[in-house]
């Protein structure tokens, strides 16, 4: 079975209050199912609170090192902007992740 990992953001208290963060998560559990992709255990990482402008965030960067370290077949995110909110920055990690052999592929 292919692997995923899923990575989910959300910067502002509003959002934390609103629980998007799970509503997100909950979508990307339900898209692995469809496109078979197994999530193993301790591999969905989450920011709350932390912003897109940067790639400082303690989940990014444990996904980071997860990919760098063993096979992620896949990186599952719900948009572009969930992983980073400027584009350069979504490719260096796109990039970061296809160096590692995992293809990150997006909901929305």
């Amino acid at each position: 079975m292919t692997t995923a990992a899923i990575y989910a953001r959300v910067s502002s208290a509003r959002q934390k209050e609103r629980q998007t963060i799970a509503s997100q998560t909950a979508a990307l559990r339900e898209v692995a199912g469809q496109w078979g992709l197994e999530i193993c255990d301790g591999w969905v990482l989450e920011d709350e609170g932390w912003s897109g402008a940067t790639l400082v965030r303690p989940a990014l960067e444990r996904l980071r090192d997860l990919a760098a370290q063993v096979p992620v077949d896949v990186v599952l995110c719900y948009s572009p902007d969930r992983l980073a909110r400027r584009y350069a920055y979504q490719a260096l990690l796109i990039d970061e992740f296809a160096r590692a052999g995992s293809e990150v592929r997006f909901l929305n």
